[in-house]
């Protein structure tokens, strides 16, 4: 099979199409023929190196979406979704025309989804919900404060957050774009010009001055100062990346007197197969169509793989998405 492959770490030129043996399924194992996997930022810090325990040589690529074509008869012409922390580190991963998986990390794909929708929610979804519903136990009628509300994971938290039956403010460098689920749900968006005083007392003001039970920061670093100065009495502050600068100050008398709460979320720790339990808990969401993934705004080739690695890099709007029987 044709499949996206480094064997060093740099940028996405250090991404090959390299010819490599298909896959076989075992007894407790299925083989997918990929008809859709997403580009994440997270996939492309795994090139880079900057992303912990990756074995060389790999494929890259944790979400996916495609057709089950070895394995339990059961199984075998399903459509199927699914994503990982272990795919594209240590396991081979998506961007390429087949991947194994465990029989348990098999899922099907919500009806209403394209190949290509369907592989773009993995990472977002199952961060958010690990996040906002596992972690922070974000309840109804609490306000959520989400810090890259423009994203992939803010779209997640926001659809999230309302089904949960909480209230959603954004905080973006750029609003939602118009038509995105984020840009439906929001109440209030506050620009982060990178002045936290700015940011906090706007948020302040959206909240009559107690500030938010959950803010969930998909940016970190950066917002740091101003996710935690908009937390209210006993918040939980959810914090999944760092932007920009790794340490980062805290006032801890104003901390503890808060008695705030700062947690931390990390989908690289769930396997496919656990990752795949929180996509169950999603799917009927998308079966409802109640939730939506970020529009899909550019497709690429197998061959056209390091250029769709480079568009992520760019910070492209919408999701970027590898096909990989398309042909440039």
């Amino acid at each position: 099979m044709r499949a996206l492959r480094f064997d060093r770490f740099g940028g996405p030129d250090v991404l090959q199409v390299a010819e490599v043996a298909d896959p076989c399924a075992g007894d407790d194992s299925a083989v997918v023929a990929v008809r859709a996997a997403s580009v994440n930022p997270s996939d492309l810090k795994n090139v880079a190196g900057v992303m912990e325990g990756t074995v060389l040589p790999r494929v890259p690529g944790r979400d996916f979406a495609g057709i089950v074509v070895d394995g339990p008869a059961r199984w075998r012409g399903a459509e199927v979704w699914g994503t990982g922390g272990d795919v594209g580190f240590t396991l081979d991963g998506s961007h390429a025309e087949y991947l194994h998986v465990p029989v348990t990390a098999l899922a099907r794909k919500p009806r209403p989804l394209s190949f290509e929708e369907a592989s773009a929610v993995g990472v977002n979804f199952v961060i958010g919900w690990l996040g906002a519903v596992e972690i922070a136990q974000l309840e109804r009628g609490e306000t959520v404060v989400v810090f890259g509300i423009s994203g992939g994971v803010g779209g997640a938290v926001a659809q999230i957050a309302r089904a949960r039956g909480a209230r959603v403010l954004g905080v973006d460098r750029v609003a939602p774009a118009d038509g995105t689920p984020a840009a439906e749900i929001i109440e209030e968006f506050v620009p982060f010009t990178g002045d936290t005083d700015e940011t906090a007392d706007a948020l302040l003001q959206h909240t009559g001055g107690r500030g938010a039970e959950v803010v969930y920061d998909a940016v970190g670093g950066i917002t740091t100062p101003a996710a935690f100065a908009s937390l209210a009495q006993r918040g939980r502050w959810v914090v999944i990346s760092a932007v920009g600068k790794p340490m980062v100050e805290l006032n801890l008398p104003d901390f503890y007197h808060r008695e705030a709460r700062l947690l931390g979320a990390d989908s690289r720790k769930l396997d496919l197969t656990e990752s795949t339990e929180r996509l169950a808990l999603l799917t009927p969401y998308f079966e409802r169509e109640e939730f939506r993934p970020l529009p899909v705004a550019h497709r690429y080739g197998l061959d056209d793989g390091p250029a769709a690695y480079a568009a992520v890099a760019a910070q492209v709007p919408g999701r970027v998405v590898i096909v990989p029987d398309a042909r440039s």
